[in-house]
C-alpha cells in the first residue's frame, strides 16, 4: 500500500467506473486494477463489487473510504500549511522571550516589523519564561527564536554546542527600593550599600541570577537574601511591600510612585540579552526575515536599552 494507491481508490469510489477513473488519474486501466487488487489483498476484504458494467463499493469499501477521505484531507491540509509556512509573506513565528523584554522591546519590534507591507500577514505565537525554560523549548523545536540571557549549561550540556547567541541589547542593572527607604533620596548609591538590607533576589533558574551574584561578589558582599522569585515585577512588588530591596534590570515602564529605581555609581556590569537560535537550524523564510529585522532594529538605541 502507498499513498498513490489510496488516491486511486478514492477516485474509483467517486466515479464507480474503471475507465473513467483511470482517465481522471492519467493511468491505464490495468494499472488501476493492479493497485486496487493490491489494496484488497493487503486488507483481505473486497472493496468493490461488479454491478453490470459498473462497479460499486462493498460495505467494507464504504467503511474504508471514510478513513481514506479523512486521512487524505489531513495530508492535504498539512501540505497547505507547510506551503504557507514557507511563504515569506504569510508565515508563522514561534517567539519566546524573557519577562523583562515583554514590557518594551518585543512589542515595539513586532509593531515595527508588521508595519511593513510584506509582513502584515505574518503571525506570531508568543511564549514567556525564564532563560532556562525558553532554551529548553528551543532545543525541543517548540520555538523558532528566543530572546533571553545567556545560559552556560542545560543539564550537563554546554549551550555553546547547541545554540548560537547573537548579542542584541544591554540593560542597565539598577537598585529597586521602596519609596520611603533610606536609600531612596541619596544622590550616590553604591553596591556596598546593599549589604545593610534584606535582598529580594531572582531564583537560581533565572538567567539574571548569575549576573546579580557576580555584581555582589565583585563588591565583596554576602547578601541577606530574604526571598527568591522568578519574574521582574514580582521582585518589584515584594520591594514595594517592604520585604527588601533588589537588583533588577532597568524597567522603563515602571511607575516610580511606590518603588524607586536607583542608578548604582560603582556598577559597570550590564545585563546582556541575546537572540538565541539553534546551530544548523532550518528556518522558514518568515522567521529568517524577522531575525534579520530584529538584529538591525536592536543596532539602534531604543526604549531605554543601551
Amino acid at each position: 500500500m502507498n499513498l498513490r494507491h489510496l488516491v486511486f481508490f478514492q477516485e474509483l469510489a467517486k466515479t464507480q467506473h474503471m475507465a473513467l477513473a483511470a482517465e481522471h488519474l492519467g493511468i491505464s486501466q490495468p494499472s488501476l486494477s493492479y493497485a486496487i487488487n493490491g489494496l484488497e489483498k493487503e486488507l483481505r476484504v473486497p472493496l468493490f463489487e461488479h454491478e453490470g458494467r459498473n462497479i460499486k463499493l462493498t460495505r467494507f469499501g464504504k467503511s474504508y473510504l471514510t478513513y481514506v477521505n479523512a486521512g487524505l484531507a489531513k495530508l492535504t491540509q498539512g501540505e497547505e500549511l507547510v506551503q504557507q509556512l514557507m511563504d515569506a509573506n504569510t508565515g508563522h513565528i514561534e517567539l519566546g522571550f524573557t519577562y523583562t523584554l515583554g514590557q518594551g522591546l518585543v512589542p515595539s519590534v513586532m509593531s515595527a516589523f508588521q508595519k511593513a507591507t510584506n509582513n502584515t500577514k505574518i503571525s506570531f505565537a508568543l511564549t514567556q519564561g525564564n532563560s532556562f525554560q525558553l532554551l529548553k523549548a528551543l532545543r525541543d523545536d517548540s520555538l523558532d527564536l528566543v530572546l533571553a540571557s545567556r545560559v552556560q549549561k542545560l543539564g550537563d550540556v554546554d549551550t555553546s554546542k547547541e545554540f548560537l547567541f547573537t548579542p542584541l541589547v544591554k540593560q542597565e542593572i539598577v537598585l529597586a527600593v521602596p519609596a520611603n527607604h533610606p536609600l531612596a533620596h541619596k544622590k550616590n548609591v553604591f553596591v556596598s550599600d546593599i549589604a545593610k538590607y534584606p535582598l529580594i533576589s531572582y531564583s537560581k533558574t533565572s538567567g539574571l541570577r548569575p549576573l546579580i551574584d557576580k555584581i555582589l561578589e565583585r563588591s565583596g558582599i554576602s547578601p541577606q537574601i530574604r526571598y527568591e522569585v522568578e519574574e521582574d515585577y514580582t521582585v518589584v512588588s515584594f520591594v514595594e511591600h517592604n520585604f527588601g530591596i533588589a537588583l533588577v534590570p532597568n524597567l522603563p515602564q515602571l511607575k516610580q510612585e511606590h518603588v524607586k529605581l536607583l542608578h548604582l555609581t560603582d556598577n559597570y556590569v550590564a545585563h546582556q540579552l541575546y537572540l538565541v537560535t539553534k546551530i544548523n537550524q532550518f528556518m522558514a523564510p518568515s522567521v529568517t526575515r524577522f531575525r534579520d529585522f530584529l538584529i538591525q532594529y536592536c543596532a539602534f538605541d531604543i526604549n531605554g536599552y543601551e
